[in-house]
């Protein structure tokens, strides 16, 4: 009797110790959506370190780029090509900022918050200068990842 409960108090305990398996996330890149032209669709995620954020191009003509200064530090990621999807790796807590570079005038911004709690660079990101729509759209994303 004292093995049976041994060995179910021993599987209890491992299933305890696996770790949270990372999340896939879908961000979709349109020309039409609820906000208006030229958005991403959600435009605000929230995800954890260790999950993948999939930009995907649902219209043609976009592209996933981080936006100078809106990384945390230390974080460097390339630019995304053209018509192609970008996959972001979430590898540090803080707020990552995405533009599609052809439509950053007009608005085309989305905001990924890694973690609970205050980010990390969240003052920095909030000095960044944007376009006047980029502002206009960020503006509520970063109150929301407070």
């Amino acid at each position: 009797m004292k093995i049976k409960v041994l060995g179910l108090a021993t599987v209890a305990c491992a299933m305890l110790a696996v770790p949270a398996t990372a999340k896939d996330i879908t961000v979709q890149m349109k020309n039409q959506g609820a906000a208006g032209m030229m958005v991403f669709e959600p435009s605000f995620v929230q995800a954890n370190v260790g999950d993948k954020v999939h930009f995907v191009p649902t219209d043609s003509g976009h592209n996933a780029e981080p936006i100078t200064g809106m990384l945390p530090d230390g974080v460097s990621e390339p630019a995304g090509a053209m018509g192609k999807e970008y996959v972001l790796t979430i590898s540090k807590p803080g707020l990552y900022g995405i533009k599609c570079k052809p439509h950053y005038s007009m608005g085309m911004v989305a905001l990924v918050k890694a973690g609970k709690g205050a980010s990390p660079n969240a003052a920095v990101a909030a000095a960044v200068k944007l376009p006047p729509l980029a502002t206009k759209r960020m503006a509520p994303m970063l109150a929301q990842a407070k």
